[in-house]
């Protein structure tokens, strides 16, 4: 486990200076040619804590369902429960999707 985290690490470490440069090139480039670099903020208007609490949710009825699976079939535990948590912390995933792309009465009224 330990002989992973070096090249891991140093992998980590080369991304994040390439990404530091890439994006610091794009920002002069931008001033260079009179843009504004704001314009590149994305405004997030997703709310972290719902799509948290709907994952955890998804994952918790995920590992009982694979309890249930596990004791009512002749399934193996382990692919009961990975399965099951990963069904259902997608569909969770998908959920909030949903939840988050319906339009607000704001957003309504302005069309």
């Amino acid at each position: 486990m330990v002989e992973i985290l070096v090249p891991l690490g140093s992998f980590a470490m080369v991304f994040g200076i390439v990404w530091v440069l890439v994006d610091r090139s794009i920002k002069s480039q931008l001033i260079k040619h009179g843009a504004d670099a704001r314009t590149l903020k994305i405004d997030k208007n997703t709310d972290g804590s719902l799509r948290f609490g709907l994952l955890m949710i998804g994952v918790g009825l995920g590992i009982v369902l694979g309890y249930f699976v596990a004791s009512s079939s002749n399934m193996q535990e382990e692919v009961a429960y990975f399965s099951m948590t990963f069904l259902m912390g997608g569909l969770a995933l998908l959920l909030y999707h949903f939840i988050s792309k319906k339009p607000t009465k704001a957003e309504a009224n302005d069309q």
